[in-house]
Protein backbone atom coordinates (compact mmCIF):
# COMPACT_ATOMS: atom_id res chain seq x y z
CA UNK A 1 0.00 0.00 0.00
CA UNK A 2 1.31 3.40 -1.00
CA UNK A 3 0.57 6.10 1.56
CA UNK A 4 0.13 9.65 0.25
CA UNK A 5 -1.21 12.57 2.35
CA UNK A 6 -2.18 10.19 5.14
CA UNK A 7 -4.33 8.00 2.88
CA UNK A 8 -3.59 4.44 1.82
CA UNK A 9 -4.23 4.53 -1.92
CA UNK A 10 -5.16 1.25 -3.66
CA UNK A 11 -2.20 -0.43 -5.34
CA UNK A 12 -3.97 -2.41 -8.07
CA UNK A 13 -5.62 0.62 -9.73
CA UNK A 14 -4.16 3.06 -12.24
CA UNK A 15 -2.33 6.05 -10.75
CA UNK A 16 -4.87 8.82 -11.59
CA UNK A 17 -7.78 6.72 -10.32
CA UNK A 18 -6.07 5.85 -7.07
CA UNK A 19 -5.06 9.49 -6.45
CA UNK A 20 -8.77 10.43 -6.39
CA UNK A 21 -9.07 8.50 -3.11
CA UNK A 22 -7.39 11.51 -1.50
CA UNK A 23 -9.89 14.19 -0.41
CA UNK A 24 -9.36 17.31 -2.51
CA UNK A 25 -7.99 15.57 -5.61
CA UNK A 26 -10.40 14.86 -8.44
CA UNK A 27 -9.89 13.39 -11.89
CA UNK A 28 -8.51 16.56 -13.49
CA UNK A 29 -6.11 17.22 -10.60
CA UNK A 30 -4.93 13.61 -10.62
CA UNK A 31 -4.14 13.78 -14.34
CA UNK A 32 -2.32 17.09 -13.86
CA UNK A 33 -0.25 15.57 -11.03
CA UNK A 34 0.72 12.61 -13.22
CA UNK A 35 1.78 14.96 -16.02
CA UNK A 36 3.76 17.19 -13.65
CA UNK A 37 5.79 14.36 -12.13
CA UNK A 38 6.17 12.55 -15.51
CA UNK A 39 4.31 9.37 -14.57
CA UNK A 40 2.34 7.59 -17.28
CA UNK A 41 -1.37 7.53 -16.53
CA UNK A 42 -1.72 3.93 -17.71
CA UNK A 43 0.66 2.60 -15.05
CA UNK A 44 -0.57 0.95 -11.86
CA UNK A 45 0.44 2.11 -8.39
CA UNK A 46 2.20 -1.17 -7.60
CA UNK A 47 4.45 -0.62 -10.65
CA UNK A 48 5.74 2.73 -9.33
CA UNK A 49 9.13 3.01 -7.74
CA UNK A 50 9.64 4.55 -4.29
CA UNK A 51 11.20 7.63 -5.93
CA UNK A 52 8.11 8.17 -8.10
CA UNK A 53 5.78 7.82 -5.13
CA UNK A 54 7.94 10.28 -3.19
CA UNK A 55 7.81 12.73 -6.13
CA UNK A 56 4.00 12.49 -6.23
CA UNK A 57 3.81 12.99 -2.45
CA UNK A 58 6.09 16.05 -2.54
CA UNK A 59 4.20 17.58 -5.49
CA UNK A 60 0.85 17.18 -3.69
CA UNK A 61 2.24 18.65 -0.46
CA UNK A 62 3.64 21.66 -2.32
CA UNK A 63 0.75 22.44 -4.68
CA UNK A 64 -2.54 21.08 -3.30
CA UNK A 65 -4.61 21.54 -0.16
CA UNK A 66 -5.80 18.05 0.75
CA UNK A 67 -7.38 15.97 3.53
CA UNK A 68 -7.26 17.56 7.00
CA UNK A 69 -6.14 21.02 5.88
CA UNK A 70 -8.89 21.18 3.25
CA UNK A 71 -11.57 19.98 5.68
CA UNK A 72 -10.43 22.54 8.25
CA UNK A 73 -10.56 25.34 5.66
CA UNK A 74 -14.09 24.38 4.58
CA UNK A 75 -15.29 24.20 8.20
CA UNK A 76 -13.72 27.59 8.96
CA UNK A 77 -15.48 29.11 5.92
CA UNK A 78 -18.84 27.71 7.09
CA UNK A 79 -18.20 28.95 10.64
CA UNK A 80 -17.34 32.41 9.28
CA UNK A 81 -20.65 32.54 7.39
CA UNK A 82 -22.53 31.47 10.52
CA UNK A 83 -20.77 34.08 12.69
CA UNK A 84 -21.55 36.82 10.18
CA UNK A 85 -25.22 35.96 10.34
CA UNK A 86 -25.63 36.18 6.57
CA UNK A 87 -28.35 34.22 4.77
CA UNK A 88 -26.07 31.32 3.89
CA UNK A 89 -24.85 31.16 7.47
CA UNK A 90 -28.42 31.04 8.79
CA UNK A 91 -29.24 28.19 6.40
CA UNK A 92 -26.18 26.27 7.63
CA UNK A 93 -27.18 26.94 11.24
CA UNK A 94 -30.71 25.58 10.66
CA UNK A 95 -29.55 22.55 8.63
CA UNK A 96 -31.51 23.62 5.58
CA UNK A 97 -30.40 23.71 1.92
CA UNK A 98 -27.99 26.60 1.37
CA UNK A 99 -28.09 27.14 -2.37
CA UNK A 100 -31.71 27.97 -3.11
CA UNK A 101 -33.24 24.50 -3.46
CA UNK A 102 -36.94 24.06 -2.68
CA UNK A 103 -37.80 22.78 0.78
CA UNK A 104 -41.59 22.43 0.62
CA UNK A 105 -41.55 18.84 -0.62
CA UNK A 106 -37.94 17.76 -1.05
CA UNK A 107 -34.65 18.39 0.85
CA UNK A 108 -35.02 15.22 2.93
CA UNK A 109 -31.28 14.58 2.83
CA UNK A 110 -30.54 17.89 4.48
CA UNK A 111 -33.59 18.08 6.79
CA UNK A 112 -33.55 14.44 7.93
CA UNK A 113 -36.46 12.00 8.05
CA UNK A 114 -39.96 13.46 7.95
CA UNK A 115 -41.43 14.26 11.37
CA UNK A 116 -45.07 13.22 11.72
CA UNK A 117 -47.56 15.98 12.50
CA UNK A 118 -50.32 15.13 15.04
CA UNK A 119 -53.86 15.22 13.64
CA UNK A 120 -52.74 15.41 10.00
CA UNK A 121 -54.07 11.93 9.01
CA UNK A 122 -57.19 12.69 6.95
Amino acid sequence: MARIAGVNIPTNKRVPISLTYITGIGHASARAICDAVHVEQSRRVNELSDAEIMAIREYIDANHSVEGDLRRDVQMNIKRLMDLGCYRGLRHRRNLPVRGQRTHTNARTRKGPAKPIAGKKK
